[in-house]
């Protein structure tokens, strides 16, 4: 069950960029709703924390392995990557 304040309640300029997605015929998936709905409380944060996993943080695992794992794990949700 989708949010409503997902569907309608985003400020500007997040509500005019998910509808010039929208207007293009692309899609905006509830996660990509969830980041842009208060970016400065959760979406920016969040985001900054997955590159940081994705990119800066140490691991055994190249910057392609952690990519590839990602792609990985959202074709196994049905998410477009």
């Amino acid at each position: 069950m989708r949010l409503k304040c997902l569907e309608s309640g985003h400020r500007e300029p997040e509500a005019g960029q998910i509808q010039a997605v929208l207007d293009a015929g692309g899609h905006v998936s509830d996660i990509g709703r969830a980041l842009r709905y208060r970016p400065e409380l959760f979406g920016r944060p969040f985001s900054a924390f997955l590159q940081h996993l994705l990119r800066d943080a140490d691991s055994h695992w190249s910057v392609g392995e952690r990519e590839l794992f990602a792609a990985f794990v959202s074709a196994q949700n049905q998410c477009p990557f």
